[in-house]
């Protein structure tokens, strides 16, 4: 939904319809369409592990993507109810739906509990029991951030890096494929050096803006961050790296070594992002992924290259 069409909800002189429709356009909006994007990380263990060349594959992983997708709607939901009071205070959140009253807090907690309650029956009786099981502690591990993690300082980039890595766990484990701790080191740190760089981000952005933005933000110093997203980009190429040697050298049928060369297209990848990170525009990931030209080249060759090493070409 675009400003324009938001402001065009919103004014009292529209007819009934479109006033009608700001319930129903509030709870899509709280569900944070932008965001599901990110769910696409459930095809990263699969995709790795060369299992994407069968159609009930990518069944299983549609399924798995709805139902992450529906899980985090509804900690949205939860979280937006929990934070209206505060969100009405901000020169940005006071928009939200919940907050700006179009959406009422107990609606807001009634779906957001709904749509919890509906992944997780959903992966016991589509997927399988470690799949509801992983949806369960996503989801516990999200409240408990909602409600207190989110104030405790490290905990929080820790527990949001964690949310990265469960759905890059959960394809793997709803088709029952092994984990290396090559991919849970590279993916956790990865997504530590992306939650640290938007962080970083917001804090130069607002910086001198007290009580205006995440109140933590108050509490790490800009330079903190930056040693963090640092540290995690470093930890991240290292892992990939090892990973990709790990596999020993040269398939007999490979052209090339395309798992080794990956890995050039990885630390490109990881060097265009801290450019980003460095300038404090790193705020929206989904932005730099999905805008950045030269990112998205990086990333198709990485994709390309690792593609041809899985099938041995």
């Amino acid at each position: 939904m675009t400003e324009r069409g938001t402001a065009l909800l919103d004014r009292p002189d529209q007819p009934t319809p479109l006033r009608a429709m700001r319930l129903p356009v509030g709870l899509i909006r709280t569900a944070r369409p932008r965001q599901w994007v990110k769910n696409v990380l459930v095809m990263a263990a699969p995709a790795s592990a060369g299992a994407l060349d069968s159609r009930h594959t990518a069944v299983q992983l549609a399924v798995v993507f709805v139902l992450f997708t529906t899980a985090a709607a509804g900690v949205y939901l939860i979280n937006d109810a929990r934070d209206a009071g505060a969100d009405r205070a901000h020169p940005v959140k006071c928009r939200r739906p919940v907050a700006a009253g179009d959406v009422p807090v107990a609606l807001a907690h009634t779906v957001g509990a709904l749509l919890a309650g509906a992944a997780i029956a959903g992966a016991v009786t589509l997927c399988n029991a470690m799949t509801g099981a992983l949806l369960i502690a996503y989801l516990s591990m999200q409240l408990a951030y909602c409600i207190w993690l989110k104030h405790v300082l490290v905990v929080d980039l820790a527990v949001v890096s964690t949310g990265f890595l469960m759905r890059a766990m959960i394809g793997g484990i709803a088709l029952g494929i092994p984990l290396s701790r090559w991919f849970l080191i590279t993916t956790g740190f990865g997504a530590l050096f992306m939650v640290a760089a938007k962080r970083y981000s917001e804090a130069v952005q607002m910086e001198g803006a007290k009580g205006a933005t995440r109140a933590l933000l108050n509490e790490y110093t800009t330079g903190y961050l930056r040693f963090v997203w640092q540290l995690a980009a470093g930890v991240a190429v290292l892992a990939y790296c090892l990973w990709a040697m790990e596999s020993g050298g040269v398939a007999d049928r490979a052209l090339l070594p395309w798992r080794q060369l990956s890995m050039i297209a990885f630390i490109l990848a990881v060097l265009r992002y801290a450019v980003f990170a460095d300038r404090g525009t790193a705020g929206a990931p989904e932005d730099v992924v999905l805008r950045d030209r030269a990112f998205a080249v990086i990333g198709l060759v990485w994709a390309a290259m690792y593609g041809l090493a899985v099938a041995d070409l």
